[in-house]
C-alpha cells in the first residue's frame, strides 16, 4: 500500500515537472505565458492601426516575438509608416518596434 501511495506520487511529480519544462521559454521559443501576452500586444497594435483613419489596416501586418513588433506591409506616405511606428510604440508591453513597412 505504502509502496503504491509513493510510486503514485513520484509519477504525478514527474509528470508535473515535464509538463512545466514544456511550457517554458528559449531564446528561440515562447512559453506559452509569453505567446499569450504577444497575442494580446499584436491584437491591441492591430486595434490601433485599424482606428487611424490614414492607415489601411488590411495592407499592414503586425508579429509580436517576446514584446518585439515587426511591422511589415505597404503604405501610400513615408508618414504613414512613421505613424505605424508610433501606434505600435504606444501599446503597453511592446519592447521595440522594427519597421519593414514599404511606401508603393
Amino acid at each position: 500500500m505504502k509502496i503504491t501511495r509513493r510510486l503514485a506520487t513520484m509519477l504525478f511529480a514527474a509528470s508535473l515537472v515535464a509538463t512545466l519544462a514544456g511550457c517554458a521559454s528559449t531564446p528561440t521559443k515562447e512559453g506559452t505565458g509569453e505567446f499569450i501576452d504577444d497575442t494580446v500586444i499584436t491584437a491591441k497594435v492591430k486595434a490601433s492601426i485599424f482606428n487611424e483613419p490614414s492607415l489601411k489596416a488590411t495592407e499592414i501586418n503586425v508579429e509580436t516575438f517576446k514584446g518585439d513588433v515587426q511591422l511589415s506591409g505597404f503604405v501610400a506616405q513615408p508618414q504613414d509608416a512613421q505613424k505605424a511606428v508610433e501606434l505600435a510604440r504606444g501599446v503597453k508591453g511592446v519592447v521595440s518596434v522594427k519597421n519593414d513597412v514599404r511606401v508603393k
